[in-house]
């Protein structure tokens, strides 16, 4: 893409909170250094990303409703080598972000030595940890209680994304997962592939996304199949969104954000899908353990990521699947410095950060606006060459 073509790009509402210095809020105080490009847009809404294979979208899921679902998944096991081959954004890690930060941060020490900015999550937590479920038949609302009870058995909590019009809602089972703490989500109305085939469609469809979010008490989204327009999605009221992966060659329409952290689309929180889901990895890959959802954790948790989780009820039907995910839930449990939590707070935090800032003040630093009370200063120097981010009242005790 050259610059011409970015140049002819729409305009994405809320987009100049999409930089460098608003993902770490930086403190007021310090300037951006010279020569360094502190602009995510490109990436935050795959803006790199060409669409020369929608047509084949659009005719795919036109047929869908005639293909047998185990021809449904054999197509897409053919079609992996072609996807695989792609190189950017490499999967299931892409570091690109990541790096940016690191050079951001050691050009900004460069100049002042010792640079302050708030940390990703509050309360001095390193990462965040959010399970959520796509219940895409009504054959998965029902498996619900069961990976419920598996979840609050190891100590996790989770949102069920629904879909409205495509099986009946069995609010028994809803309710009673609303009792115990679980949140609802929308997962698209039909669940058709059509939701952004024409921007009077998908207004239309909005409409209609609205209308159940307002009546069933509902504050987050995320498109079926991961399918996502960043322009059309600005008009959307809901406090987030969860439909753009870090990094997905697999998924009908591949690509990604590159982003473990979340950002704004519009007015809504965007929470990165930042985990493989397990379709992908289960079903379409045929991999037998969760090493490739463990490696993945440990690489978000060293960066202060959002490790966002998505399991589908429809296909955790036999013993080995719930196997897999009793592993990895085991093996979260063990770990420390996670912040879990359901996405409604892990946006509502996000959103509180956003509209808070870091000063420098009478000698002292501080933080000012609605994440006051929880947010924890990080002071980042150079050691040995190495940018080493800590605590800013623990390295003020170091020195």
């Amino acid at each position: 893409m050259n610059m011409s073509d970015k140049q002819r790009l729409p305009a994405i509402p809320g987009a100049e909170r999409s930089t460098l210095r608003e993902l770490l809020k930086i403190a007021e105080h310090l300037r951006d250094p010279e020569g360094i490009d502190t602009e995510l847009g490109e990436w935050l809404y795959e803006r790199y990303v060409g669409d020369a294979q929608s047509w084949k979208r659009r005719l795919y899921y036109a047929l869908k409703p005639v293909i047998p679902r185990p021809i449904q998944i054999a197509l897409r096991q053919r079609y992996v080598s072609v996807q695989a081959a792609a190189t950017f954004p490499s999967w299931p890690i892409e570091p690109l972000l990541t790096v940016k930060v690191d050079e951001y941060l050691r050009a900004l020490v460069q100049t002042a030595a010792a640079v302050p900015h708030i940390a990703f999550w509050p309360d001095g937590l390193r990462y965040a940890f959010v399970i959520t479920h796509d219940v895409e038949m009504d054959a998965g609302l029902r498996r619900a209680p069961a990976l419920a009870a598996l979840e609050q058995e190891l100590g996790f909590t989770s949102c069920w994304n629904l879909v409205p019009e495509r099986y009946p809602i069995d609010w028994g089972i809803v309710n009673e997962l609303r009792q115990q703490g679980y949140e609802i989500g929308l997962h698209g109305v039909k669940h058709d592939g059509r939701l952004f085939q024409s921007h009077a469609f998908f207004t239309g469809r909005l409409n209609t996304i609205h209308d159940y979010a307002r009546k069933w008490g509902i504050e987050g989204f995320r498109s079926p199949s991961t399918l996502r327009n960043a322009e059309w999605m600005t008009a959307m009221q809901l406090s987030y969104d969860s439909s753009y992966p870090d990094t997905d060659p697999y998924e009908p329409q591949p690509g990604g954000c590159c982003s473990i952290w979340p950002y704004f689309l519009g007015s809504m929180v965007e929470l990165p899908l930042s985990l493989p889901q397990d379709h992908t990895l289960f079903e379409i890959l045929q991999h037998r353990d969760v090493a490739v959802w463990q490696k993945k954790v440990e690489w978000i948790a060293a960066h202060g990521g959002v490790a966002m989780l998505n399991v589908h009820p429809d296909y955790m039907l036999t013993d080995e699947r719930l196997s897999f995910y009793r592993d990895f839930l085991q093996y979260m449990k063990g770990r420390q410095g996670q912040w879990h939590v359901q996405p409604r707070e892990a946006a509502h935090w996000w959103r509180d950060r956003q509209a808070s800032a870091l000063r420098f003040e009478r000698g002292s630093l501080h933080v000012d606006g609605p994440a006051a009370d929880r947010a924890v200063i990080m002071l980042s120097t150079l050691k040995n060459d190495v940018i080493v981010t800590e605590p800013y009242n623990s390295h003020e005790q170091s020195g």
